[in-house]
């Protein structure tokens, strides 16, 4: 009974845990759009629906009924998978994010997570190297010039800033003692990592827009030099699981910030879940307000800043981290 009882739990986690996910990502969508409109002095999606609420479920019909067209000389295998591992890599990443303290169902504590993983930091840096190959692989097997370039701007600059990704969080673990993603917020219980470790949060904040292709890093989709890049061949609903990826990926990396920097679930006065899920919606904000302000960044500028400024940052944060932690120790 209660092996039972423990699979309709994970079931039940793992359907609404999609749920949310799809639904935010479409009106993540809405509220870049609206956003974006007021920056730039104009009104955005208004006319499905009340206040164009509607617009997300009208995208997505229109993106369902579109022709699936396909190159001649695409790889056919390759180049319909492509997209579902960019959108399949950025969901799965949410399974270790915790959202709030144990609740009790029936006595027993139940984690509000799907898997708590003793090595959730691992789990997370593995799929998101594994969605390199989503776009690698769909701009060479567009068999495409354009499609080709956008995929390998994007795998470079994917691998680049993941270096810098995980630099940034080895003070993290360093004071945290733990891979965990549940012991961190635990750690932050009284300071969250954003007041002790400032330098990791700014080079994580960059090289997580840079991650998730957004302007100003967004070279590999440069419309007005490679057309659309990686995903220039794409139509119908191939076209929407990329899209659907990065908005996902945006929730991703607001959730691994919340987690990491900001404290987490813990806040005062409302409930957990609200609080990290405030903590996500203000990230977001943040990174649609960088696309709304910032111009895109040349190629090089985009290596530079990568590889001679914000890597060397983050080695010479772990070794002041560590001085420091030596010295309190004594």
């Amino acid at each position: 009974m209660e092996y039972l009882l423990g699979i309709i739990v994970l079931l039940v986690k793992i359907a609404v845990m999609l749920i949310g996910l799809l639904l935010a990502a479409s009106y993540l969508v809405w509220l870049e759009r609206k956003l974006l409109a007021r920056l730039q002095i104009r009104l955005g999606p208004n006319r499905a629906g009340i206040f164009g609420l509607l617009q997300p479920i009208a995208d997505a019909i229109k993106l369902l009924c579109k022709e699936d067209t396909m190159p001649a000389e695409a790889d056919p295998l390759i180049f319909r998978l492509a997209p579902a591992v960019v959108a399949v890599t950025a969901m799965l990443m949410f399974a270790v994010v915790p959202l709030g303290p144990d609740f009790r169902v029936m006595g027993r504590p139940v984690p509000l997570l799907i898997s708590d993983l003793n090595v959730g930091l691992l789990y997370v840096f593995a799929l998101s190297s594994l969605g390199v190959y989503g776009v690698a692989l769909g701009g060479w097997a567009s068999n495409s010039k354009f499609a080709l370039l956008g995929g390998i701007r994007g795998a470079a600059q994917m691998i680049s800033y993941e270096l810098a990704l995980g630099l940034s969080l080895v003070p993290v673990v360093m004071l945290t003692g733990s891979l965990s993603l549940t012991a961190i917020v635990d750690a932050q219980a009284r300071t969250p990592f954003i007041v002790l470790q400032p330098v990791s949060f700014i080079i994580f904040l960059i090289s997580a827009m840079a991650e998730s292709k957004r302007i100003p890093f967004d070279l590999p989709e440069a419309e007005n030099e490679l057309g659309a890049g990686f995903h220039t061949e794409y139509s119908g609903m191939r076209f929407g699981l990329y899209f659907l990826g990065e908005y996902v990926h945006i929730q991703v990396l607001g959730a691994l910030i919340a987690v990491f920097f900001l404290g987490g679930w813990h806040g005062p006065w409302l409930p957990p879940v609200v609080w990290l899920l405030l903590k996500i919606f203000f990230v977001a904000v943040i990174m649609i307000w960088v696309r709304g302000t910032l111009p895109r960044l040349r190629y090089d500028q985009l290596m530079a800043l990568g590889w001679k400024v914000l890597i060397p940052a983050a080695l010479i944060n772990i070794v002041l981290t560590a001085v420091f932690m030596q010295v309190a120790m004594t």
